[in-house]
């Protein structure tokens, strides 16, 4: 659970626009369920805003916030008080500039009495019925966990402290909190309106006054926010674990999946006498960015190295792509093992140990494709091709990123497959955010905005972990993401399906088909190989340092993340007064030139808009989904573009403009700690699978993870 995250300044500038409470309240409701109480939004109100003014008022503004955290969120649906700080402030030390962090506990109580004359360990609170423990109390459980062996941070060079700030109280007044028998230690200090002048000059004396790199995202980066970057975590581990830590749900899931096969699966040392019948099901839900795949990843390391028969399924192209040409570059085995749901027309002799169907909201109605035969085409519903296929069958699916309305996966679709087997399926939610930023806010945003959530869009307030701003032209755009691509970042640029598609010229050189005003950028390559300017082949554009300056679309684009991404809206999805308009586009080919043009503005997807012909409710789902997508694809910041006047006026309504010092997370303002290169494709040359199976082994011991 984490609130927000930002400097005091920033903090007390939004608060002065916007106010910060609605921001922390919504947050607060999404983690606990339960709507903030009066007093805690009072708290946020008074107490959180006095500690920022004090923050400013020492000339330590650039200390950063960190609201209502916990030391990890590696369990998540614990709710005991105990575990969570109110505030974390991170910054740099003054003296020897390492990093320097305060844990606070803020208390509107005007006045305590003791309990017990003996003990300082309990206070009544007027107004609170039950005791209240001493603050330092809570503060020692806090401090120990974020300085332990588990906690962010072990092994780092640091100053660690706390206080409990009873703004509203005078010493005298709050006596037995002050007293000779109260808790002491590093982290036991109270400050009182009396001792300001104090809680200002030990501010100055814990923080240094420059605008020094960032210490909180140090912190945040050791706090499991967020997870590995899929493709990085694949290819730094050879493709033989997926160095993923599971946390909370994930790890729940996980390990229910794994104990299933010991019921459902026979030995795989030991030839069955009777072959087992039963068979499991496994549906996970969850929006973009809570770990689907990582889940998936993991299990099929674990049971592969169990020698298992696992087959790794999707219904996204770029995802498979980037699986098997760029952490499987050279190693056949490993590309084999993953494969497309339309594969499974006919079914293995033997069924599969284990299927994962990764995507599953790509399923279709049935297995077809006009490249095959009639005899090759499929002939029953491609949900029982897979459930026929195997005998444990685990499918990952969020309905909000189903593309076209031959798409079909549903939990219900599922459900009632495995039923019509005898098999209730067993479901789990997953609801933890370790993409964009981690910040659900920033999803939740973009649901709204898009109208697919059917809440109106609240104006964005940053919260220190996911950065969004609305860019007036193209080129301003592409800047934007050149300059941190130029650094370090990893940045693309998607669009909408708005212009026509060209192939590369007979010199393979690729046409700049996406023409807004005097700006264009060709769509990146429909070639399985690379173009004349070295632009790489569609299949592994996503991963491919050249594949910046071309365009991808939600086709490549999905299943895939960068730091930041450049999206642009076009003419499918524009705002006229108070609405979403979905508009269908229609293009010509010029008979002198023989280059597409746009005849009417809008979608240009040719096989969606066949589709969701007569059917406008769908073709609006289709779009909405399509930038559900792209605007879900950065772990760092997005840039939006909208092709459209009264769209990109609206926008910027709810996305003010960046004036605010240090939001937007450049490359070069991260902490060279946090600045991980991505990394490169592996040399070609295969790898064993006696070699997979030992360190997947490792792995599960590791973690902890029991097989069978």
């Amino acid at each position: 659970m984490l609130l927000l995250r930002l400097s005091a300044r920033d903090l007390l500038t939004l608060d002065a626009r916007r106010g910060m409470v609605p921001h922390l309240a919504s947050r607060w409701t999404h983690f606990r369920g339960v709507k903030a109480s009066l007093g805690e939004c009072t708290a946020w109100a008074e107490s959180l805003i006095e500690l920022a003014k004090d923050l400013v008022a020492a000339e330590r503004g650039n200390v950063e916030m960190i609201v209502e955290c916990s030391a990890t969120v590696d369990d998540p649906e614990r709710s005991d008080r105990s575990r969570r700080i109110d505030v974390v402030l991170a910054g740099r030390h003054p003296t020897d500039g390492d990093i320097s962090v305060q844990l606070v506990e803020l208390k509107r109580w005007s006045t305590v009495t003791r309990v017990e004359r003996a003990t300082a360990d309990l206070v009544y609170v007027p107004g609170i019925e039950e005791a209240k423990k001493h603050p330092a109390l809570q503060l020692r459980e806090c401090y120990e966990l974020f300085t332990g062996a588990t906690g962010p941070l072990h092994g780092l060079r640091f100053e660690c402290g706390g206080f409990a700030y009873l703004h509203n109280a005078t010493d005298d007044s709050v006596r037995p909190l002050l007293g000779v028998d109260a808790p002491t230690g590093s982290y036991a200090r109270t400050y009182t309106k009396d001792t300001r002048d104090k809680l200002l000059a030990d501010l100055r004396r814990h923080f240094t006054a420059d605008e020094s790199s960032s210490a909180a995202e140090i912190l945040l980066s050791r706090m499991n926010l967020s997870n590995t970057p899929l493709l990085d975590a694949m290819i730094k581990s050879n493709g033989e674990d997926t160095v993923f830590t599971l946390r909370g749900r994930q790890r729940t899931v996980a390990e229910d999946v794994l104990q299933a096969a010991a019921h459902v699966l026979d030995d795989p040392a030991a030839d069955a006498l009777v072959p087992n019948p039963r068979r499991a099901v496994f549906l996970v839900t969850g929006g973009a960015g809570t770990g689907k795949s990582a889940i998936g990843l993991q299990l099929k390391a674990e049971f592969e190295a169990a020698g298992r028969t696992v087959k790794y399924a999707s219904g996204s192209r770029a995802f498979n792509a980037a699986m098997q040409e760029h952490v499987g570059y050279g190693d056949r085995e490993f590309k084999e093992s993953f494969t497309y749901f339309s594969n499974f027309v006919t079914p293995p002799e033997e069924p599969l140990d284990v299927l994962i169907c990764d995507e599953a909201h790509r399923l279709r109605e049935r297995s077809t494709s006009r490249f095959w035969p009639a005899g090759k085409q499929g002939t029953k519903a491609q949900i029982d091709e897979l459930l026929d296929a195997s005998r444990l069958t685990v499918f990952f699916l969020d309905e909000s990123q189903s593309l076209r309305p031959d798409e079909v996966g549903t939990v219900s679709v599922i459900e009632d497959a495995a039923r019509r087997r005898g098999v209730i399926a067993r479901r789990y939610q997953l609801q933890e955010q370790y993409r964009c930023g981690g910040s659900d806010a920033y999803v939740r945003w973009v649901r709204s905005l898009l109208g697919i959530s059917g809440r109106t869009p609240d104006i964005w307030t940053p919260d220190g972990l996911m950065h969004i701003e609305v860019a007036d032209t193209p080129d301003d755009m592409e800047g934007i993401l050149r300059t941190e691509f130029a650094a370090g970042a990893s940045a693309r640029m998607v669009a909408g399906f708005c212009w026509p598609w060209s192939p590369p010229d007979k010199e393979r050189r690729l046409v700049a088909d996406v023409r807004i005003d005097d700006w264009h950028r060709p769509w990146n390559a429909s070639s399985e190989s690379y173009c004349a300017g070295g632009e790489p082949p569609s299949k592994i554009w996503g991963v491919h340092d050249a594949g910046f300056g071309q365009i991808g679309c939600i086709y490549t684009a999905q299943g895939l993340e960068w730091d930041w991404c450049g999206v642009i809206m076009g003419d499918d999805m524009v705002w006229r007064t108070d609405r979403w308009v979905f508009q269908r586009g229609k293009k010509r080919r010029d008979k002198t030139t023989g280059r597409w043009e746009i005849v009417e503005r809008g979608s240009l997807d040719r096989e969606m808009c066949r589709r969701t012909k007569g059917d406008e409710e769908a073709f609006a789902r289709c779009v909405r989904n399509a930038y559900h997508v792209l605007l879900t694809r950065a772990s760092r910041a997005t840039v939006l573009y909208s092709t459209d006047e009264e769209t990109r006026k609206y926008l910027k309504s709810l996305v003010p403009d960046t004036e605010i010092r240090g939001l937007r997370p450049t490359w070069a303002s991260l902490p060279p700690e946090v600045r991980v290169p991505h990394e490169v494709r592996p040399a070609k040359g295969s790898r064993s699978r006696h070699a997979r199976k030992k360190k997947a082994k490792q792995l599960r011991d590791k973690n902890g993870l029991t097989l069978f």
